[in-house]
């Protein structure tokens, strides 16, 4: 029931700028609950560490995320802002990263998506947060990637 409630309102103009400023308990929540809860649960979430591309240091975000069979698909949309998240150019700068997801620490290699592969997880991904929708009308042409994150198994 909530996270449809989410979902509605995830695609009103209060949403986004009220969403924002929830970011920094989100990241502690996440923390907290060992990425049990993420995206305050309004939708399957996670916490994607990535190093950071400039400082090495770990740099932590919490994100929706979608499955897509034994992987992951995460989205850059940075609320619709001018920029691209950070956690962007690490990725670019260092696909090796680890997501915390229901209370299990994974690593990932994360790809960029391109051509019919991002055209059908655009689709998975507005199915279920219909919001994006509207982060791509206020992006104004700035691309917003789909990264898949492949689970890195250990033998």
């Amino acid at each position: 029931m909530w996270r449809r409630f989410w979902r509605t309102a995830g695609t009103l103009p209060f949403f986004t700028p009220v969403a924002r400023r929830l970011v920094r308990v989100d990241r502690w929540l996440g923390r907290r609950t060992r990425g049990r809860v993420v995206a305050l649960g309004m939708a399957p979430g996670l916490v994607l560490t990535t190093t950071g591309r400039k400082s090495g240091l770990p740099r932590s975000s919490p994100l929706l995320y979608l499955r897509d069979g034994d992987d992951l698909a995460i989205i850059g949309s940075n609320w619709g802002g001018p920029t691209e998240p950070q956690w962007v150019g690490n990725l670019l700068a260092d696909p090796r990263a680890h997501v915390t997801v229901d209370g299990e620490e994974l690593p990932v290699t994360a790809a960029e998506t391109t051509g019919a592969e991002y055209d059908r997880l655009w689709q998975l991904i507005v199915t279920q947060w219909p919001g994006y929708q509207a982060y791509v009308r206020k992006a104004a042409g700035r691309p917003i990637r789909i990264f898949r994150l492949a689970v890195t198994r250990h033998p």
